[in-house]
Order: C-alpha cells, then structure tokens, then sequence
C-alpha cells in the first residue's frame, strides 16, 4: 500500500497565521494528505545560550523568529478540515503545565471528533526551559513521564485524581474527554528514550536522516520491543524537514530531503521502502508564502502517488 502523507501546517515568520492555516489545511485535505502537523518553537534568544539542537556554533533558523503556538494553529486547521488528523510533532512536554496540556489536547480531540495525534519530546533549548519556568532541564525525563500519568488520568474515566512531583488532582470531574484515547508518540533518540517508547507509547516519531539510519533505528525499536514482550505494534510517523528548490540540488553533500520536487519524492520512496507507514513532508522553511506551500505540496503529492510512493 502506498504510504500515508502527512503536511506541516504554516507557523513560521513568513506566513500570516490567521488567514493562512485554514488555507493550506483545506488545500492539504483536498489534495489528499491524510495528516496535518505542528511543531514547537516557543522563542528566538538573542544570543543563544546554546546552538540549534544543542550544537555549539549552529545558527538558529531565522524561520525560528515567531512561531505559531501549536495548539492554536492546529485548532484553526481543526475549523477548516473534515477527515485529517491533527499532529503535534513534537509538542515540547516539559515546557507546559501537565494538567492544562492534557486538558487542552482533549478539549482539542473532542472538538474535532477525534482526530488528534500527541507527539511529545523533551527538548534541548535551555532558553525555552528557562522561560517556561515549569520544570529545569535536568528534571526534563521526569517531567514527560509525568505529562504521561496525568494524560492517562484526565483523559480516563472520573473520577481523575493523581498525585506527582508537579500535579496533584483531588478525585474531580474533568473534561471534556477525548472521543477515544488520544495516540502518544514519542522519540526514541537515547536507549531510556526508546524503553519509555516502547513500554508507554502508541508511536514513534523519528527525523528522517537518510535510508539507512531509519532502517537501523527501526530494527533497534523493534528488538526492544520483541525483549520487553509488547504485543501491541508501534505505530510509526517520520518527519521529513524538507529544503525545497525549483531547481534540482547538484551538490555531493545534498542531504535527504533537499532539491526539487522529483528529489523530494525519490526520497519519499527511498525511506518509504523502509516499511514505515506514514511521513510528515514539511515543506514551510523554504516556501515563500502560503499559496507556493498549497503548489509545492500539491506537486509532492501527485508525483508521489505518480510513482507508486
């Protein structure tokens, strides 16, 4: 079977948030993409305690200037869309409030009929950790498997009550509830990360590097998996940060997911033969604008299922 196509929704400085979410979410479902996703920048710093990803000396992104909330930009694709499931990926879990996460991504789910997906990480920018002021960085591990308990309380049968290092829920009604249960994906980017994947989570969400080191994660996920005894299959989404070209990119050193549209779609086969079900193709950092993000990933999709993708 073909591979599901999810879509990055616009939240970068370039695009007009109000007007252009709802515009590129109707265009996206239209066009066939079964998947709408956000991501999680909450500021820009000036200078930044540390590079991106935690890379001494690597620039941020001067996309990264204003990003969009995600849950806002995913309640505005929620009122435009019928069908798409709505993706957080990744919600950074320790820069929010357990209890009012879990509140807001049920609130969400019930308003759209159940069509959310909760990606969720840990992070790396020691900048957003301070400003958030919710938990240190060190805390971070601690504070996801936190955010997990409480999801599962709220979003279970009441009465909720729960008691943590950050929450504490006296026996209440909450809702509203989830229309049914909320699919967690997680990273597995270290070995502890990929033990709470496998023993909490419905998913993996991994950042596509190429082929061949997907296919090595993968079997690394699997393996954990058989050794832990879990039955239910993981679920699994990859997120493709696409650089898009109107030219083809001719350089040796081209990296997965960069140059033209017949570029990007090779590497939608290449790592869809890996056997995942589903890739998150975001294509905002390099469009212009609104209407060239609704063309370009228009062009993916047809060529994609073109090509059997």
């Amino acid at each position: 079977m073909p591979v599901t196509l999810g879509l990055g929704l616009p939240q970068m400085k370039q695009y007009d948030i109000g007007r252009d979410v709802a515009t590129v979410a109707r265009a996206a479902e239209d066009a066939g993409y079964r998947s709408l996703w956000v991501f999680e920048r909450v500021l820009f710093p000036e200078p930044a305690t540390q590079g991106l990803y935690g890379v001494p000396g690597l620039p941020w992104p001067d996309q990264y200037r204003g990003v969009a909330d995600p849950l806002i930009t995913l309640t505005l694709a929620a009122a435009a869309t019928d069908r798409a499931r709505l993706g957080t990926s990744v919600l950074i879990a320790p820069l929010h409030v357990p209890f009012q996460l879990a509140r807001s991504l049920a609130s969400l789910d019930a308003a759209s009929g159940g069509r959310v997906i909760a990606g969720l990480g840990t992070g790396w920018s020691l900048d957003e950790y301070a400003a958030a002021s919710v938990a240190p960085f060190e805390k971070r591990g601690a504070v996801l498997d936190e955010l997990l308990d409480v999801c599962a309380a709220v979003w279970g049968p009441d009465p909720v009550s729960y008691q943590g290092a950050l929450t504490t829920i006296a026996p209440a009604e909450v809702g509203p509830k989830p229309v049914s249960p909320i699919p967690v994906y997680l990273p597995a980017n270290s070995p502890r990360a990929t033990r709470r994947l496998v023993d909490r989570a419905d998913g993996w969400m991994p950042v596509a590097m190429g082929a061949p080191a997907l296919s090595e994660q993968w079997q690394r996920v699997q393996e954990l998996a058989g050794e832990r005894d879990r039955v239910k299959p993981i679920e699994v989404c990859l997120r493709a940060n696409a650089s898009y070209s109107a030219k083809p990119f001719e350089g040796a050193d081209r990296q997965p997911f960069q140059g033209s549209v017949a570029q990007i779609v090779a590497d939608l086969a290449e790592h869809a033969a890996v056997g995942v079900p589903e890739i998150l193709l975001d294509l905002q950092a390099t469009t212009r604008d609104a209407a060239e993000l609704v063309d370009v990933a228009a062009e993916v999709y047809q060529a994609a299922r073109a090509a059997g993708v």
